[in-house]
């Protein structure tokens, strides 16, 4: 039997909204609303295993979807380094050069933090456990959810299909996402998501 691994993206923050890098935001009214809305057509199996990253806006999604949810490392955000908390449009100003490579670049990391190649590497070892367990039990959970960020989705995709780290950027992952993965003796493949 395929295993299901279903990735939704926490609600969007205001952080988001205002075009700012994450600092560990909370959810916002807004934010807590559109997950309250999205719970009603999730379907999860009640055998379901569920992650959620360590973040705030992770947890306070897992909340508001009704879910009880284990916390992973695995699964945290992007470091951002010297770059949390500040607005996307400074920095473009402040620092064009830098944005543009981190934008463009799987390596770059110009803010300190980490690179999308970093990411996919830290992720994938998280996928590759996971993968691992089911291999070595194959009763282990057929069902699994984690909620966590959009770039961590961006990097268990790539990561998942064995792509290149360079094509990041195109992948979009908008807030409240879901993202289908199933697990096969083929390895993964990238399913359309059932809810």
């Amino acid at each position: 039997m395929d295993t299901r691994l279903l990735l939704i993206s926490h609600a969007s923050t205001a952080a988001m909204r205002a075009g700012r890098f994450p600092a560990d935001d909370p959810l916002d009214a807004r934010g807590l609303a559109e997950a309250g809305a999205a719970c009603a057509p999730l379907s999860i199996p009640d055998n379901a295993a569920i992650f959620v990253s360590p973040a705030v806006c992770a947890r306070d999604t897992a909340s508001a979807l009704g879910v009880a949810a284990t916390v992973h490392e695995g699964l945290a955000d992007m470091d951002y380094g010297l770059w949390r908390g500040r607005r996307l449009a400074d920095l473009a100003v402040e620092a064009p050069q830098e944005l543009a490579a981190w934008t463009h670049d799987p390596d770059a990391a110009a803010h300190g933090g980490e690179s999308f190649t970093q990411l996919v590497k830290r992720v994938g070892q998280w996928l590759d456990a996971l993968d691992n367990a089911l291999s070595e039990e194959p009763r282990n959970a057929q069902n699994i959810v984690a909620i966590t960020h959009a770039p961590v989705i961006r990097a268990v995709i790539v990561h998942a299909l064995g792509a290149s780290p360079a094509v990041f950027p195109r992948i979009e992952i908008a807030p409240l996402a879901m993202v289908e993965l199933r697990r096969s003796r083929r390895g993964w493949a990238w399913w359309p998501a059932s809810q």
